[in-house]
């Protein structure tokens, strides 16, 4: 018996090396910038593309091995999310083509570019979640069953059909809203009520800032401020909110012009010794 466990155990082992080993290999080819992929003309879209409907969603197994707690891509370690459920974020999108197209995703799952589906860091795979395009509020829903994008400030990787629908293919990203669809509600495909509601768009086109850094100083936001607007010349504000009965002094960089001047702006951070800095869109 002891034998038997020690080759169970082992073997245990071995199996989750390989699943995240997996879960790697499919992520770690994941692209880095989409602007150079995009559609082949082996592979042209469909003429009917506009047709394709959206994802519908469907309660299913968790992936064998696409659901890890934690992995490793490019030396950064992410967690995995346990529910999808109450999930909303604002972010960066971008989009991935052909050079992916057919190659197993991390749920195992081949990748379609003209299917409605994404790639997400943290949340179950798979999930279903709607998708909105906070210039134009075109909205779509998609199955979450791959992982990435692994680049600086992107939030969600989308497949070519959903990138079409919500009109960033040209742009190659896009400020979007992200909210989990509980596949169990009466009505999943109704636009989804996020539990940690983001505050509304007053101006009608959202804006991109750059948080690199909270305190519960002043003095302390003020000197990052300071540093920053000498080092980089750009405008910084600090917003001071309450966080159950302290206040918070969050430094935030913006509004910034375009998703490629936040990604100029984040390596110039990282100079400074800033990193990771945080994407807002308000």
């Amino acid at each position: 018996m002891k034998g038997l466990f020690h080759y169970s155990t082992t073997h245990r082992r071995l199996a989750g090396l390989m699943l995240v080993l997996l879960i790697v290999s499919a992520c770690s080819s994941r692209p880095i910038t989409t602007q150079r992929d995009g559609v082949s003309r082996h592979l042209p879209p469909p003429k009917d593309i506009a047709s394709i409907p959206d994802a519908l969603p469907k309660t299913e197994p968790l992936s064998s091995y696409g659901n890890p707690d934690s992995y490793v891509v490019f030396g950064k370690r992410y967690y995995t999310l346990k529910e999808a459920r109450g999930y909303s974020e604002r972010g960066i999108a971008s989009w991935y083509g052909s050079k992916f197209h057919g190659r197993r995703t991390s749920s195992g799952e081949p990748y379609d570019m003209y299917a409605m589906t994404a790639a997400h860091k943290s949340l179950p795979l798979p999930s279903y979640a709607r998708i909105t395009n906070l210039k134009n509020n075109r909205s779509i829903v998609v199955k979450v069953n791959d992982r990435g994008p692994f680049h600086d400030n992107r939030l969600i990787d989308l497949s070519y059909t959903a990138a079409w629908k919500l009109g960033i293919i040209g742009e190659g990203t896009g400020l979007v809203e992200v909210i989990t669809i509980d596949p169990t509600a009466p009505d999943p495909v109704a636009a989804p009520i996020p539990t940690n509601t983001n505050p509304p768009i007053l101006k009608g086109l959202p804006e991109l800032f750059l948080q690199v850094g909270a305190f519960g100083s002043p003095t302390n936001a003020d000197r990052l401020k300071q540093r920053i607007e000498e080092q980089l010349q750009v405008s910084v504000l600090i917003e001071k909110t309450i966080n159950s009965t302290n206040p918070v002094f969050r430094v935030q960089i913006g509004p910034i012009a375009s998703v490629e001047l936040a990604d100029h702006l984040t390596q110039r951070l990282d100079s400074m010794g800033i990193g990771n800095p945080h994407v807002v869109i308000r």
